[in-house]
């Protein structure tokens, strides 16, 4: 556990936390903030800094506690609708460098962020294919 991660003391117990789900690989509990009341936070218990990192079966154990979670949230605060989403780095974000997916309930007009402040328009499909191939490098050389 490296020294000062708020999220890997929270997952050995030594700090407090209002836990709602756990398993051996991953845990949820609620935000400090709750801007809409019900913002869970899903992390991993090993230290992970971000999704980068992340192993499959950490990632399929996150997933599934994410899921589970964010139907809780939805039977228990009726929200119009939910956001899940991570943030990698401090360009996207990211406050606490544990790898972390918040599960927030929205309501119309909350406010909120919004992941575009205009709508882009749609990219050609050429552009999207150039686009594709370059992804495609990149996991061809993570094989």
């Amino acid at each position: 556990m490296p020294e000062g991660c708020v999220f890997c003391a929270i997952a050995a117990g030594d700090a407090p936390a209002s836990v709602v789900w756990e398993n051996e690989l991953a845990m949820a509990f609620m935000d400090l903030r709750q801007p809409n009341p019900g913002h869970v936070l899903v992390i991993p218990r090993a230290h992970i800094v971000d999704i980068l990192g992340l192993d499959d079966r950490t990632g399929a154990a996150l997933m599934a506690g994410t899921t589970r979670v964010a139907r809780a949230v939805s039977r228990a605060f009726a929200p119009d609708g939910l956001n899940v989403w991570q943030s990698t780095g401090e360009a996207a974000g990211q406050e606490v460098f544990h790898l972390h997916l918040h599960v927030m309930p929205r309501h119309h007009e909350d406010g909120l962020f919004r992941p575009y402040p205009e709508l882009p328009p749609p990219g050609s499909r050429d552009l999207l294919e150039r686009l594709a191939v370059d992804v495609r490098r990149g996991l061809a050389e993570e094989a």
